[in-house]
């Protein structure tokens, strides 16, 4: 590196100009002077550049095609899922135990370390299934991500409202994906697709039970629970592990929304969710969450009646504890949504020492999917986005790509040297401070499910457990969503649901009996699609061409 030029937080600039910081102006210019890209002042931001002022338009019109073509380019490719999202800033305070016990314990994580520790965090809350700008009222789980900006790098938690998901092999969720996203014909989203594939995957079964029950459209996103879905290990410094599952409990309590009450919500106001976790941060009342953890010996525990890393099941709290580790606060909104909500990257394998994965089947492929998406969606250089970039150093030899933002150099660090390892002033290692996680790993490569599938018994459980009027609720939706099904399907779904609970079976039977058949193909619960359609033609107002 040569006397005239030196690091800085930007990458490498030429002493006395050049940084992307500098605030040098030109003539005429003050602060609030709009400019181009290139940094040239604009006096006129009216007109193109015309042969006269009727036209026509010049080609070298180089303030326009800056502003026409970034324009055009305003959009990132949207997630295949969790499209729309709404998002926070915040902090997690440690408790610095897990329970009544040092958390040290269990994990090494140094985020956890101690009573009253702090750690920034970015939170982005999301439907799965629907586009950018579809209603956050329609019924679909709720996506809930946590990137925490630790001393020791970022970790993304990366979860859902509920518990459990739809399946438990990742092979599985694009097909999952493609039957609850619109018909590729039609591009209409139809309850006989989403039934076709539960009713031929009865591990789906406990996650369709909450999600047509009212649990599938949360009131808000301040009022509803959080959870990592899949299971995780934490580390201690011994290089000991155990398996952890993470929830988040609303200090604001949990609602719920009636099929007909989001409805009635719909007509009035589709960014309903968004709007309420603004306006509640605008006005000081800071939603906040406990986070707790469930942790149990990292075997296979045959005393369970399914396998722990099963991500259809829960963990039972009466068998289980939950252990509360900390809290979040949310206290400051995003100032521009794209930067900070959209381009905001998650990924499943983003873990600091002391975390580590499981073996969860469904954990494997998110974590290379997740991370992928990243890539592919907003660029190779996303993690040098201020909202995905870690609140700490950053040195790799990582280089070049689309929108590179600057060159992760250490001071010092020879510019030429690129690898590792190398004698010529490059990066090195860091060293171990504790032991290394070693699990041993032993079988043939198979491809087969789990040995304790057991997709009817919690099903019927949470049936059980539910009060009468989530009963109601959950019959009705799962009748009105049945009866424009093909009778295979209604069969099915009836044979499934009676083997959770006869009870369960039998209402949803008797409902389709009484219901009959229907030409509702639509969103999720949702009734009178088809007459809506006629509805729009029948009602409309004639006018006249102009």
């Amino acid at each position: 590196m040569t006397n005239e030029q030196k690091p800085s937080e930007h990458g490498i600039s030429v002493t006395g100009s050049g940084d992307a910081l500098d605030r040098r102006m030109g003539t005429g210019e003050d602060d609030m002077t709009l400019t181009t890209r290139q940094g040239h002042p604009v006096t006129n931001n009216q007109s193109i550049r015309t042969v006269g002022n009727r036209g026509p338009a010049t080609l070298e019109n180089y303030q326009f095609i800056e502003k026409i073509t970034h324009f055009d380019r305003e959009r990132v490719p949207e997630r295949v899922v969790h499209a729309r999202g709404a998002g926070a800033h915040g902090y997690f305070e440690s408790y610095g135990k897990v329970g009544d016990e040092p958390v040290s314990k269990y994990t090494r994580a140094k985020l956890f370390q101690g009573e009253g520790k702090r750690t920034p965090v970015f939170v982005r809350f999301s439907s799965v299934i629907h586009g950018g700008h579809s209603p956050e009222t329609l019924r679909d789980p709720r996506g809930f991500a946590v990137k925490f900006y630790t001393e020791d790098g970022n970790w993304d938690l990366v979860g859902n409202n509920l518990k459990i998901f739809f399946i438990r092999d990742a092979i599985k969720f694009p097909d999952m994906i493609h039957a609850f996203k619109p018909d590729p014909v039609t591009n209409i989203q139809d309850n006989e697709r989403f039934f076709d594939f539960c009713s031929n995957s009865p591990e789906t079964l406990h996650m369709v039970t909450f999600v047509q029950s009212p649990w599938g459209i949360p009131a808000n996103y301040r009022q509803m629970q959080g959870s990592g879905v899949n299971t995780y290990k934490w580390v201690n410094d011994k290089g000991e592990a155990v398996l952890v599952k993470y929830h988040w409990e609303p200090k604001q309590g949990i609602k719920n929304l009636t099929q007909k009450e989001a409805e009635a919500i719909q007509a009035k106001n589709f960014n309903h969710a968004t709007q309420d976790l603004y306006e509640a941060i605008e006005r000081g009342d800071y939603p906040e969450w406990e986070l707790f953890v469930q942790i149990l010996s990292d075997d296979e525990h045959p005393e369970l009646d399914f396998d722990p890393l099963d991500d259809t099941k829960l963990w039972p709290k009466e068998q289980i504890p939950w252990l509360p580790v900390g809290r979040m606060v949310l206290n400051k909104n995003p100032e521009n949504y794209f930067a900070e909500v959209e381009q905001a990257a998650f990924g499943t394998g983003v873990l600091v020492d002391g975390l580590d994965f499981s073996d969860d089947k469904m954990l494997q492929g998110r974590t290379l999917s997740y991370s992928d998406t990243q890539r592919y969606r907003v660029g190779a250089n996303y993690l040098q986005l201020p909202i995905n970039a870690p609140k700490k150093r950053v040195a790799t030899n990582q280089r070049d790509g689309q929108m590179t933002y600057h060159v992760d150099l250490a001071p010092g660090q020879n510019p030429h040297v690129n690898y590792e390892p190398s004698s010529l002033n490059g990066l090195q290692e860091a060293s171990r401070t504790s032991a290394d996680y070693t699990p041993h790993v032993e079988g043939k490569l198979v491809r087969e499910s789990i040995d304790r599938t057991n997709d009817y018994k919690q099903a019927g459980e949470t049936y059980r457990a539910f009060s009468d009027f989530e009963k109601d609720e959950l019959i009705s939706n799962l009748v009105n969503g049945l009866a424009s099904c093909k009778p295979v399907i209604q069969n099915k779904m009836i044979e499934h649901l009676t083997k959770c609970d006869p009870d369960y079976g039998r209402r949803v039977a008797e409902g389709l009996k009484q219901h009959g058949a229907s030409k509702d193909h639509g969103p999720l619960g949702a009734t009178g699609t088809h007459e809506a359609v006629k509805e729009a033609e029948r009602k409309g107002h004639e006018s006249d061409s102009y």
